[in-house]
């Protein structure tokens, strides 16, 4: 018994310093929050939101659509945007010079996989950059967007970064089933990746032409303190599954106060998304609008897969490759010493730290990644020279090894 209520206490004890870690952020966005509403209406700031939907409609580019069907029958969505004609000033053929000057780009097909939470609309300012420049293939994970709930969680099976690994395959097989690929991921889609990798050595191998790899991890995840106490986030990472399962099973309850509680959601959402204080409002509404869209079942569904993710021995299947790795200075959900781990995995790995940039870079600071995603595919020889491609933005840390001029 004595042994009993030791445990018992120790339990509570994480229980309440995971409460007082967790509080502390509640407390900080509460405020905020507060602050906000003293000295701005309801009513104005809804309309407002409503307004940056309709004058900012970020995430609102749709391609070709296209279905896939996992191993465990999940249907999976996907869009492809195809190399357009030549147009007038304005249109793809600009785009094109202004990122790989006059040289044509070869028959290669990027496949761009989204993070955690999120779904093909993460890419958005890429995708108009390389809209009808560059064969290109947005998807969304299984049950995020406009995928299917995954067929193996109704029957009560785990998700694993492996089955998403699958997932990429069964993606690839459907949308490009031949020819060169360009793979690139964020957070939980470079974690696909490497899934993918560890499962199918021999498409990488015989087609993968270069990866990028941004905000991401190839484990040790459970160091990870969220910009938390090393001691509240240790008990947050012990009590949450079982948090998240618990309110999963009460998913209605659960959505109807994420909605009574939207504004002090949507600060956590920023605090954790961006690190710059001028993100423009609109792109941390889209932001808001992706992680808002994803139910309370499944991001409890996916959360204990990232306890089991280790994939640095699968890095080696990338080595041979041009690689990017990028991440931002001020990522607090993957921070960029796990980048760096991934960089020192690959010797042909350009890194590119950005700083004033949290966990969602590639909205935060488009320019930036989309010119280095450019340049990577002149490296990967898709273009035969970068004519237009610059340098964009300070890094703290750059790795040209391998690269001409680097």
């Amino acid at each position: 018994m004595a042994e009993s209520g030791a445990g018992a206490a120790g339990t509570w004890r994480r229980a309440g310093i995971a409460g007082a870690a967790l509080g502390a952020v509640a407390a900080g966005a509460a405020a905020t929050v507060a602050i906000e509403r003293m000295t701005v209406g309801r009513g104005i700031r809804r309309k407002a939101q409503l307004t940056l939907e309709a004058t900012g409609p970020y995430g609102a580019l749709r391609g070709t659509p296209g279905q896939a069907v996992a191993d465990d029958g999940t249907s999976l969505y996907y869009e492809v945007d195809e190399v357009g004609e030549v147009e007038p000033d304005g249109g793809p053929e600009s785009r094109r010079r202004r990122l790989f000057g006059d040289r044509v780009p070869a028959p290669v097909t990027v496949v761009f996989s989204p993070g955690y939470c999120l779904n093909q609309d993460s890419w958005h300012f890429q995708r108009a950059a390389l809209r009808g420049v560059v064969r290109t293939v947005y998807w969304d994970q299984r049950s995020h967007g406009r995928s299917g709930r995954g067929e193996s969680q109704r029957r009560g099976e785990a998700v694993s970064i492996d089955q998403l690994g699958r997932d990429l395959k069964a993606v690839i097989d459907a949308a490009a089933p031949e020819g060169p690929l360009v793979l690139v991921g964020h957070s939980m889609g470079g974690m696909t990746m490497m899934a993918l990798a560890d499962q199918y050595p021999e498409l990488v191998r015989k087609r993968v032409a270069a990866v990028a790899f941004i905000g991401t991890s190839a484990g040790r995840l459970e160091e990870i303190t969220y910009g938390l106490p090393v001691m509240g986030a240790n008990a947050v990472r012990r009590v949450l599954p079982g948090v998240l399962k618990a309110l999963g099973t009460r998913a209605e309850l659960v959505e109807r106060g994420r909605r009574a509680t939207a504004e002090l959601f949507g600060y956590v959402i920023k605090r954790y998304s961006f690190a710059s204080r001028d993100v423009d409002p609109a792109v941390v509404r889209l932001a808001e609008r992706m992680i808002e869209a994803t139910p309370i079942d499944v991001v409890a569904e996916f959360y204990p897969a990232f306890a089991d993710h280790e994939k640095t021995a699968a890095l080696q299947r990338f080595a041979h490759l041009p690689a990017l790795v990028l991440a931002g200075d001020g990522d607090l959900v993957t921070p960029s010493e796990h980048s760096e781990a991934i960089a020192d995995a690959l010797p042909e790995s350009e890194l590119v730290l950005l700083p004033d940039a949290g966990h969602l870079a590639m909205l935060e600071h488009p320019d930036a990644v989309t010119d280095r995603l450019a340049d990577l595919l002149v490296r990967a020889g898709a273009v035969p020279a970068a004519a237009t491609v610059g340098r964009y933005g300070r890094t703290s840390s750059t790795r040209g090894r391998g690269r001409p001029g680097g």
